[in-house]
């Protein structure tokens, strides 16, 4: 495997005035979508400013088949080098703006250059919801996290505690009370949103203690998450107001689960359908509502249901699949 590091600064790339495949994100989902473009002989560019997907905030991977124990950073490294090796174009550029011009796409970067395409794969995937406070950027990866079906054995016999209201805080709270020494769930309410049967089980679960109503206004710690510092609120007047009193929790590890968003703005500008959740609707084939325009990964609404990587890479094979299909058939209407 060729070693390439994702924060190096990219030279300018060099790139094609027209592409048969033209994919959007550059994880799991759109290398898997280039790697099997290019064996099928498409000319494909990958358009993505952050190489390797949101997998590769992932401490620890321990589910994808075969390759057990992988950080999420050199996970997303393979994917990358894997499209490389197939010679998949690659531009680390913003796109800014896409549309249809006849039965072809233009793509309009950031820089003002614009790729054109015969099809296009959105591989956009989702943007977690952030609480933005003091250490959380500066810990992702050393104690932050945002996937406990990812980063829970990580924590065997640790204190963690997990933030959140929903059914996806409850559910990893239970998954990390399987691993974790003592788990506390910290809401800025003192009731929920999630399920009353998934509340009914985290209380039943004797190493889950609830910390309510409390915000994090800190996440402490040196080289690793040391501590939380946390503030009280109440409700006035219908709203969450921040008392004076603070409390700080000792734990290694905090997992955020507050949601999730599609990035899926550049495929609605185009007119492709979305759920009311705004992720694009696809058929089996990876298929959108618009001829020639797929989508795979998590911003779709299948993927949305079950995020996992090895699902994500497979919708990206259907996509390509499907673009070679479509294109093949053009060919021969010719």
């Amino acid at each position: 495997m060729i070693s390439v590091s994702l924060a190096t600064p990219p030279k300018e790339e060099k790139i094609k005035e027209h592409y048969d495949v033209a994919i959007i994100g550059g994880g799991p989902a759109g290398c898997s979508a280039a790697i099997y473009a290019r064996r099928f002989m498409l000319d494909v560019v990958i358009i993505s400013k952050h190489l390797g997907g949101l997998i590769t905030d992932a401490e620890m991977v321990d589910n994808y088949p075969g390759l057990p124990e992988i950080s999420g950073k050199e996970l997303g490294e393979r994917f990358v080098n894997h499209a490389k090796k197939y010679k998949a174009d690659f531009v680390e550029k913003f796109v800014t703006g896409i549309k249809k011009v006849s039965d072809e796409f233009e793509i309009k970067l950031e820089d003002g250059r614009t790729i054109k395409a015969s099809t296009v794969i959105f591989a956009t995937g989702e943007t977690h919801n952030k609480l933005g406070v003091p250490g959380e950027e500066e810990l992702t990866g050393k104690g932050v996290s945002y996937c406990a079906m990812c980063d829970a054995p990580l924590f065997k016999d640790k204190i963690v505690a997990v933030v959140g209201g929903g059914n996806t805080a409850f559910t990893d709270a239970q998954l990390l009370a399987k691993h974790a020494k003592k788990v506390y769930l910290i809401h800025r309410r003192a009731t929920f949103r999630a399920d009353p049967i998934e509340v009914e089980r985290v209380k039943a679960t004797e190493n889950i203690e609830f910390v309510i109503p409390y915000v994090v206004k800190r996440i402490i710690g040196e080289n690793k998450v040391e501590r939380l510092l946390l503030r009280k609120t109440e409700i006035k007047d219908g709203k969450i107001m921040e008392t004076d009193e603070t409390m700080e929790l000792e734990v290694d590890g905090v997992f955020i689960d507050i949601g999730l968003r599609p990035n899926s703005l550049l495929a609605q500008d185009l007119g492709v359908n979305v759920n009311e959740r705004g992720y694009i609707i696809v058929d089996e084939d990876m298929q959108t509502n618009i001829q020639g325009v797929y989508a795979a990964g998590d911003a779709t609404d299948k993927a949305s249901k079950f995020r996992q990587v090895v699902l994500a890479a497979a919708q990206g094979a259907i996509a390509a699949f499907s673009a070679y299909k479509y294109l093949k058939a053009k060919k021969t209407k010719k």
